[in-house]
Order: C-alpha cells, then sequence, then structure tokens
C-alpha cells in the first residue's frame, strides 16, 4: 500500500488507479471496515488526527478531482465530501524519497512520463500536506537504492 505524499498529477494512469483502490482500503481500515492492513505504518499520519476516516476522504477528494480532469470515473460515492481546512504536514525527506520512488516506477511503466518528470526542481504535495523541513518520515519502509 503507498498513499503518496506526492500531488496525483505525478502518477501516471495505473499508479492512479491504484492510488485510489488503495486509500480505499484503508479508509476502510480506518473506519474498522476490515482486519487487514490494520498495522499499516502508512495510517498512522492519519491516525494522529482527530478525524482519520474523515481526513482520508479529503484526501480522496484530490485523488477523484485528477482523475476526472483524466477523464476517469472514479465513484465519488466512496467518500465523504469532508470539512475544515486541516492539514497534515509531510517532510522535505518524504517527499524527495517519494519523488526518487515514483521515478523508478514511471521509466519502467511510463518512460514519458519519467522523461517528463526527471528534471523537477519543486515537487509538489498532495493538497492535504504542506512539507516541513526533514528526514524520511519514521513510518516509511525504506530500500537500499532509494536516498533515505
Amino acid at each position: 500500500m503507498r498513499i503518496w505524499s506526492l500531488h496525483p498529477k505525478y502518477l501516471d494512469g495505473k499508479g492512479l488507479i491504484a492510488l485510489w483502490r488503495e486509500t480505499l482500503l484503508a479508509k476502510k481500515v480506518l473506519e474498522g471496515k476490515t482486519k487487514g492492513y490494520r498495522h499499516h505504518p502508512q495510517l498512522e499520519r492519519f491516525r494522529q488526527t482527530e478525524n482519520p476516516p474523515g481526513m482520508i476522504s479529503r484526501y480522496l477528494q484530490s485523488v477523484y478531482q485528477e482523475a476526472v480532469e483524466r477523464g476517469y470515473h472514479f465513484d465519488s460515492s466512496k467518500f465523504d465530501s469532508g470539512d475544515g481546512d486541516y492539514r497534515l504536514s509531510v517532510t522535505s525527506g518524504q517527499m524527495e524519497y517519494e519523488y526518487h520512488h515514483l521515478l523508478n516506477k514511471l521509466k519502467i511503466r511510463d518512460p514519458e512520463r519519467h522523461r517528463q518528470f526527471i528534471k523537477l526542481t519543486h515537487i509538489e504535495p498532495h493538497p492535504l500536506f504542506v512539507v516541513v523541513e526533514g528526514k524520511v518520515e519514521k513510518w516509511e519502509i525504506t530500500e537500499p537504492d532509494r536516498p533515505a
């Protein structure tokens, strides 16, 4: 399960669809509607909020919006509209880590998109997140081929 901190606009089609499905699963986990993935580390940042299911719904809103802009037909009834202007923080190290992780995926799955994004100097976060200085998040499971 990967709930990207990066803006969904960077994902290829397969990545966007996977994000949608995995985030819907995460929503069920946070609502207590499934037993699988209950201890998944990526859910920690949502669990630390007052309303984890509401926060993951706010996350889904932006994924849904990106899908609509690309002409996909995701079901908006799968999440609540959510209210408030609360945002989560994500570290600059986490953003860098995810950027390189995504580039590795795009290199194989979508070389054109890889070429388009490889020289970015500013990576936008998912609209739910605000970037703060810091290293890779503690909950991230790092791999040896990516910078930590």
